[in-house]
């Protein structure tokens, strides 16, 4: 991959237009985990500290176009930007007026989902965008996989194109991973639905060695080897698809682990009452919410002597502690592996963070879906309009 890094721009005097992925969970108007935030800081940062004007931008949920009400807009994380920066930071909502960098160097647009035309990449919108600076900085990794007009738009129109300094380390070690992968290669694919990971469960189970699944996709792969799984989620139009992977794995003669005992309740809260079960003994009113203990101590086996583990995705209801057992056990083996640990994904950096892993993870990619599609082998966007525009 050739790139432009932003350490390679002069920036001094300019306006710098710096796509994030700041998409951070929030209830009741509180970001729970500022994860993303934080890893925008540094490039953030190096443009002011290099003279530059900057205007930050990022996505927030799923809007209409054209809506914008408190449920969507950015002052959560404006407010959180804020005091990470130690500045005041101005809310841009109307993108045709000149920006009055007077008052603070750094700004940040309002939800660029409320826009028309944002979602669909539309040109004259990334033409508005690019109207408002001199270089556009693609610092927003976990939407590399998504062409709209402030990932992608902008950037055709944008005379300087470079990567932040969170984009050019989630290259680099994406870069490394598929140089220089060490075998025995190890897949933890967690989540609710197979249908979200079908494509990556599919390429996986052509070159892992191992792979394990989590979450609502282990119900289903369950259910496709003959076990009742009662109430529990699955998919039960894509139960074939997990009967083909299973037998990929054993025609490569490689190993796809399920369980033979997991946790269940009748409902999904804290007060549930959680049980230990082998799978033959599932009830019709159970849902499967974790795995069983002696499952997750045979996979941190397995992970005690992996060359390359890759983790996407919890292994059970990890945010209700009595279904995180499973979770906990898998990432503490994964923070302990000495090989080449790769972790990415919303929910999986939140069950870091809840374990305190996260200095103990060789690197953790912001990216979920940006990971997945790389992994399986997609050219994303992203890469291409850098690329193209390092000419």
């Amino acid at each position: 991959m050739l790139f432009k890094k932003i350490s390679e721009i002069t920036l001094n005097n300019k306006k710098v237009f710096i796509r994030c992925d700041m998409n951070t969970p929030i209830q009741d108007g509180v970001i729970t985990d500022n994860t993303r935030i934080l890893a925008s800081i540094p490039t953030i940062k190096y443009a002011v500290d290099h003279g530059a004007r900057v205007i930050v931008a990022t996505h927030l949920g799923r809007p209409h176009d054209g809506v914008c009400d408190n449920n969507f807009s950015i002052k959560p994380i404006r407010d959180e930007l804020a005091k990470c920066l130690g500045v005041d930071i101005p809310i841009i909502t109307d993108i045709a007026q000149k920006i009055d960098f007077t008052q603070s160097k750094v700004v940040i647009l309002e939800n660029v989902r409320c826009n028309i035309g944002e979602k669909e990449n539309n040109l004259e919108l990334g033409e508005k965008y690019a109207a408002l600076c001199d270089v556009f900085v693609y610092d927003a990794f976990a939407t590399a996989h998504r062409k709209e007009a402030s990932t992608n738009a902008i950037g055709l129109y944008t005379k300087e194109v470079c990567a932040g300094i969170l984009m050019s380390e989630e290259l680099e070690a994406l870069a490394k991973i598929s140089l220089n992968t060490t075998h025995p290669i190890v897949a933890i694919i967690g989540g609710s639905k197979v249908s979200t990971k079908l494509t990556i469960l599919n390429n996986l189970s052509d070159k892992v060695d191992v792979l394990i699944v989590g979450g609502g996709i282990l119900n289903t792969f369950l259910k496709a080897n003959g076990v009742n799984i009662g109430k529990s989620l699955s998919e039960d139009n894509l139960v074939m698809d997990a009967k083909n992977i299973l037998q990929k794995m054993i025609s490569r003669g490689k190993q796809l682990l399920l369980p033979k005992t997991v946790v269940v309740a009748d409902k999904v809260t804290i007060d549930a009452n959680a049980q230990e079960v082998s799978v033959d003994d599932i009830s019709e009113n159970d849902m499967i919410l974790d795995i069983g203990v002696d499952f997750a101590l045979q996979i941190a086996n397995i992970l005690d002597s992996a060359g390359t583990i890759i983790w996407n995705g919890p292994l059970g209801v990890f945010e209700i502690d009595k279904f995180a057992n499973g979770t906990k056990i898998v990432a503490n083996a994964i923070a302990s592996s000495n090989g080449f640990t790769l972790a990415g994904g919303g929910d999986t950096i939140s069950a870091i963070n809840k374990f305190h892993l996260s200095d103990r993870i060789d690197y953790i990619s912001t990216g979920g879906g940006a990971l997945l599609e790389f992994l399986e082998g997609k050219r994303l966007p992203a890469i291409e309009l850098l690329e193209q525009k390092s000419i």
